[in-house]
């Protein structure tokens, strides 16, 4: 019985030895010899380097293992692992193109039968592309981007499976250990490349790297592939490769391959491989170069001659539209812009594109060509008023710049037809709207008219004191406020601006501005100042706090208003109901407010506050010692005090029970503004 069982385990033991024998394959070439591999078609060995295919255009070359390989376990249909190793190279021929590349492959018979060259590989044909039956696994490294197979480009590698087009593919490169950057590499420049294929629990790794350089451990393909109904029991394993009518050389350096062993990889000579690159050619002996060089001298010459001839008939077009122009066009020239990019903006002035009708003419929403929002204002020019608007927009506006004025763009004057004016684009249209004609929702708070006063203030200070000439707008009021995207003041509409030396008084009598925010000296003399801007934006502060018009039918007006609430000691109700209801105003606060509108919206222009006091006054700045255009600020207040007028429409400020005849500087500044909070100086206000 014991000698039963022992010649049974012998039995077993013989059966799964040779079973291990038969399937294991091991086996590494540093270099080949003619018993290494079976060579078909223009296959050669040239000083032990396999090289598939030559100088020969549509060729196969291709290079098999000799004998085959067991690629199943015995009886069964469970795929062997295995891993390969090779170093190749695809080297150019000088002056010729390359195409077409590689694949390492699996096949179940020798030969070259069934392959055909070219875009083909030396793998397959045009009839049997994409059969079950031909039982071939690859992976290919193709340099032509054929879209009959749907490669991704023309440098990559792709695992093939009875088709040319690839399961899976990737541009050709490497993923260096320890980098998130991808390196791409060049298929078809002669460098060694190392490639690792790997297969086992039917996931194919394939993984390449320049030659000499350590595996990266991540692979370029990772796919999972059932190869149980590819492979045959056993398979022939090589390299097959192909030309067409563009030629290379495929040369194989060495190759590894083991079902056994997975270290053998590291075991390839990687140095002194020789190289197959091209010997680059200095660049100025290059066909290339010298054909560009020819080809771009001739276009230098041809574009300059065409550059002169446009550029004499621009200069005489120039000149006769300058014989053409009238004096203040030549002066503006550098801000003209064309009809036809005006119109092309606006889509032909189109009634969708209008964003508000003034008084001059309607304003249109354009894009330009850089993708640039803007407002595009049509005055009339039938209109002496709407020429004046327009002169007036660019003589001004058109040099000015100021974070809190709107941005003149350009204009546009075309012949016994409209004059244009090109402004930035204001997405959040005008204070008014945001005031009086908006729901709840996007009416602006009270801080944001606070900072909005602040801004504009700035705006005009800028225009009385901070450019080389004196400019007085003539038109404050809440509709020419316009708010940018960030809900930014931009003081906008110089239709009515005029200009003056600093040491000059404004030389017009004529009556203009807008009823309610007209100062009354201008009603009386039609002599504009910086002191009726003042007015106006004293009527500002008012209309923006109260959240009423400057003239309502049946009511007094804004201003009487107010007044008339300060005397009972009622300001408060003054304010804007809706920011009442609203809650958390500092109530001191929102006097002072009022208060300012009220003194810069005063009867007599000499009581009024300049635009330079007001914003010190905004930011809580007047000291004693600060000079006002040569006067001292206490000696200027106190004169304003000492009128009846003030001191009677003021009876709630000023208190009489100082102990001296006059109230000292410091009782009035406490008792007209007090100390401003540090919600009023949250930014600086000053012209630039």
């Amino acid at each position: 019985m014991k000698k039963h069982i022992a010649h049974l385990l012998l039995l077993l033991l013989t059966t799964f030895l040779a079973t291990q024998f038969t399937s294991a394959v091991d086996f590494l070439l540093n270099g080949f010899d003619s018993s290494d591999v079976s060579l078909y078609g223009n296959a050669t060995i040239e000083s032990r380097i396999l090289t598939l295919t030559n100088d020969t255009t549509f060729s196969i070359g291709r290079a098999l293992y000799p004998s085959r390989i067991r690629t199943k376990q015995p009886n069964t249909s469970v795929v062997l692992p295995f891993s390969t190793s090779f170093i190749f190279a695809m080297a150019p021929y000088e002056g010729r193109l390359p195409g077409h590349g590689i694949v390492f492959l699996f096949v179940p018979h020798v030969g070259i039968q069934g392959s055909s060259s070219a875009q083909h590989l030396g793998l397959f044909n045009f009839t049997n592309n994409g059969n079950s039956s031909n039982h071939v696994f690859g992976v290919e490294f193709d340099v032509f981007k054929n879209e009959e197979f749907r490669d991704i480009n023309d440098n990559h590698v792709g695992i093939d499976v009875n088709s040319l087009i690839s399961l899976n593919a990737s541009e050709a490169g490497y993923w260096p250990d320890g980098e998130n950057s991808f390196k791409k590499l060049t298929l078809n420049n002669g460098k060694n490349y190392q490639v690792w294929i790997d297969f086992a629990d039917n996931i194919v790794n394939v993984t390449m790297a320049p030659v000499g350089m350590k595996r990266p451990r991540q692979p370029l393909l990772s796919f999972p592939l059932n190869l149980s109904e590819v492979l045959e029991d056993e398979m022939y394993v090589g390299f097959t490769a192909a030309t067409g009518a563009l030629i290379e050389s495929h040369k194989i350096l060495a190759w590894s391959f083991s079902n056994t062993n997975f270290s053998h990889s590291d075991s390839l000579i990687t140095r002194g491989l020789p190289s197959f690159e091209l010997p680059k050619t200095p660049i100025h002996k290059t066909k290339g170069f010298i054909a560009g060089f020819t080809v771009g001298l001739l276009v230098f010459v041809t574009v300059c001659s065409v550059a002169v001839f446009l550029l004499i008939r621009m200069n005489r077009r120039i000149r006769r539209q300058r014989d053409e122009m009238e004096d203040w066009e030549l002066e503006y020239w550098p801000h003209r812009m064309t009809y036809q990019e005006i119109e092309l903006a606006t889509k032909n002035f189109s009634e969708e594109n209008v964003i508000g009708i003034g008084g001059n003419g309607k304003v249109y929403k354009g894009i330009l060509p850089g993708g640039s929002a803007v407002a595009v204002k049509r005055i009339s020019h039938e209109k002496n008023e709407g020429i004046r608007a327009f002169l007036a927009e660019i003589s001004s506006l058109g040099r000015l710049k100021h974070r809190n004025l709107v941005g003149l763009r350009g204009w546009c004057k075309k012949e016994k037809g409209s004059l244009i004016l090109v402004y930035d684009y204001m997405e959040n249209e005008s204070l008014d709207k945001r005031v009086f004609e908006c729901d709840e929702s996007k009416m602006a708070s009270y801080e944001d008219r606070i900072r909005i006063l602040k801004q504009v203030a700035s705006g005009i200070l800028y225009l009385h004191y901070g450019w080389e000439a004196k400019v007085l707008h003539r038109d404050i009021k809440s509709s020419n406020v316009l708010l940018d995207r960030d809900m930014n003041a931009r003081l906008g509409d110089f239709g009515l601006a005029r200009m003056h030396d600093h040491d000059k008084v404004a030389g017009t009598t004529r009556v203009v501005g807008t009823v309610g925010y007209l100062a009354p000296e201008v009603v009386r003399s039609g002599r504009s100042s910086t002191q009726t801007d003042v007015f106006g934006y004293g009527v500002l502060i008012l209309e923006v706090i109260c959240g009423r018009r400057p003239i309502e039918e049946g009511k007094p007006t804004l201003v009487e208003w107010v007044w008339e609430l300060l005397r009972r000691g009622e300001l408060l109700y003054a304010v804007d109901t809706r920011l009442r209801a609203r809650g958390g105003l500092n109530e001191e606060e929102v006097e002072r407010v009022l208060q300012l509108g009220l003194l810069c919206a005063h009867p007599d222009p000499n009581a009024r506050p300049t635009m330079r006091q007001v914003v010190k006054l905004f930011e809580g700045k007047i000291e004693v010692d600060e000079p006002e255009e040569g006067e001292d600020m206490e000696i200027y207040l106190l004169e304003k005090m000492k009128t009846k007028e003030i001191w009677s429409m003021y009876p709630q400020i000023f208190n009489s029970g100082s102990s001296s005849s006059h109230p000292t500087f410091e009782e009035i500044r406490k008792g007209l503004f007090g100390t401003m909070s540090h919600s009023w100086s949250d930014t600086t206000v000053e012209g630039r």
